[in-house]
């Protein structure tokens, strides 16, 4: 490892599983950062506030954190921008085909214990896995 990170890193992972509880105990809502994008402007009106809210909050949030302390955000590519843009891609046709991100299924559904979204995550960090392994060594 190169950048071991413990304590950041369960900081980060309690702060995403208080996100994922609020959004279930306000919203009473599984926090699925994909559903909620996706379907940002296709539900009823009333329901588009809080939509928007969360994603201008992780857009706002990022944007504050790269103000406020640039070295914690690493913005350079390890990769040409064709290859992250095809990795892009291919994480929205995943989502797409998974009924939902590695946020619902990960976060919110293992919890849960749901099946479908074990099945969901081992694909996603198989998949995941393999095109790393490819892209890093293959190309």
């Amino acid at each position: 490892m190169d950048n071991f990170t413990p304590i950041a890193s369960t900081l980060g992972g309690m702060l995403i599983g208080l996100a994922a509880i609020s959004m279930m105990h306000f919203q009473g809502r599984i926090l699925g950062v994909s559903g909620i994008y996706g379907t940002m402007f296709k539900v009823p009106k009333a329901d588009t506030a809080w939509r928007v809210a969360f994603v201008l909050g992780v857009i706002l949030m990022g944007a504050a954190i790269a103000t406020v302390s640039p070295g914690m955000v690493n913005n350079t590519l390890d990769q040409p921008v064709w290859m992250v843009g095809i990795a892009g891609l291919l994480v929205g046709v995943g989502t797409r085909l998974g009924s939902g991100c590695t946020s619902g299924h990960g976060i919110c559904g293992i919890s849960r214990l749901s099946p479908r979204s074990l099945i969901a995550t081992c694909t996603f960090m198989l998949t995941g896995g393999i095109a790393t392994y490819i892209f890093q060594h293959a190309l």
